[in-house]
């Protein structure tokens, strides 16, 4: 990825709703650059979606969970696929709220859940639902609860903090590649 195409994802991250031609100034060349630059990020994929971050306790959410979650030992392929394909089904039918389902490792688990719930109830629910599944192991699913109605949150959610931190972090690299090229 160059200079340019970093520089970009990082202002959209801030802020995707500018225009092109706004993008251009901010980034002190064309627009059609910026256009043939955002058309090239979106083929490679490294511009998944165009979306917004709401006040989810404005739209009715009271809830969010990450849930750690540790599957059966010794799942065949077959099972795994199963599994994937069952959650699948549930979230395209119940429209559910998960909004990341990933494996990793940590908190004695090997996959993580991020979903929104309306109150404790859809929240218990959802928890049942999770613990019934015949690949997740029952016992080994804790989660951690987010008040979304508390107004009191140290670090909202947004990806504007996370676009600076690569900008300084790419300048930082830049010093230090001409500080070698000096030397």
């Amino acid at each position: 990825m160059n200079k340019i195409e970093l520089r970009l994802l990082c202002e959209l991250m801030k802020n995707s709703r500018r225009s092109d031609r706004e993008l251009a100034k901010a980034l002190g060349v064309s627009q059609p650059t910026v256009s043939r630059t955002l058309k090239r990020l979106e083929t490679k994929g490294y511009v998944k979606e165009y979306t917004i971050l709401p006040d989810f306790a404005e739209i009715g959410f009271e809830i969010m969970a990450i849930t750690f979650a540790k599957l059966r030992e010794h799942l065949t392929r077959e099972e795994l696929e199963k599994a994937r394909n069952d959650v699948r089904e549930m979230i395209n039918r119940e429209s559910s709220s998960i909004i990341l389902g990933m494996s990793g490792m940590g908190c004695e688990a090997d996959r993580v859940i991020i979903s929104l719930h309306e109150d404790y109830p859809m929240y218990s629910s959802f928890m049942r639902f999770l613990k019934n599944q015949t690949f997740v192991k029952a016992g080994e699913v804790q989660s951690f609860v987010i008040d979304l109605t508390d107004k009191d949150h140290f670090l909202p959610l947004s990806f504007s903090s996370l676009a600076r931190y690569i900008l300084r972090s790419e300048r930082i690299t830049e010093k230090q590649a001409c500080k070698k090229e000096i030397e």
